[in-house]
């Protein structure tokens, strides 16, 4: 969930701004997003609250990165981003949740995702767009990673990649909190450029 006024005035912008960039009314976005017009309407004018479903939902429509609508855009040549400064855009009831730190520029941008699962734990995301491929590093802890139905361990020390156009599942696993770094990589081409 979004947690500042600043950070709700930057989403409304850019979706906004995508939104017209594509051509899209508010009803076909929100048709082809799944999204309520209603939510829709609200995020544009930064009253909504989006969770990160519906961001995700808004940037695969949209054809861009989650952090091209949540983060303001910067001209520095290095970015510096601690953890503490980024408010989570998704968080679990038991306290897990992720935090979106920066996205690459370029044709091909990758976004780079800070997430902390308690055990039992899970975060069931949809199917992304076709191209977008995601890797999980484990830094600390145990998880699952659930692709298609089918659960793989990932545990300490260990990278998972899979193709995020299919229904996957983060789960907390074993008795700790699971750390993990996660990329987003998107699929080149003008539409994705951030």
């Amino acid at each position: 969930m979004v947690e500042t006024a600043a950070a709700l005035r930057a989403i409304a912008s850019n979706v906004r701004a995508a939104r017209i960039r594509a051509g899209l009314s508010l009803d076909e976005l929100t048709r082809r997003a799944q999204v309520s017009k209603g939510a829709l309407v609200a995020l544009e004018k930064a009253e909504g609250n989006p969770n990160l479903a519906t961001l995700v939902r808004l940037a695969d429509t949209l054809g861009v990165s989650v952090s091209a609508l949540t983060q303001e855009t910067s001209e520095d040549r290095v970015r510096v981003v601690a953890a503490d400064t980024v408010a989570p855009l998704w968080t679990g009831e038991q306290g897990s949740q992720a935090r979106l730190m920066l996205t690459t520029s370029g044709t091909a941008p990758t976004e780079v995702w800070r997430w902390q699962l308690e055990p039992g734990e899970e975060y069931p995301s949809h199917p992304h767009q076709a191209g977008v491929v995601e890797t999980v590093s484990v830094t600390s802890g145990r998880m699952t990673l659930v692709v298609d139905g089918t659960e793989h361990a990932v545990e300490t020390g260990q990278t998972a990649v899979f193709d995020g156009d299919t229904t996957h599942t983060y789960r907390g696993a074993g008795t700790g909190t699971c750390h993990l770094i996660m990329t987003v990589h998107l699929p080149p081409g003008p539409a994705s450029a951030t």
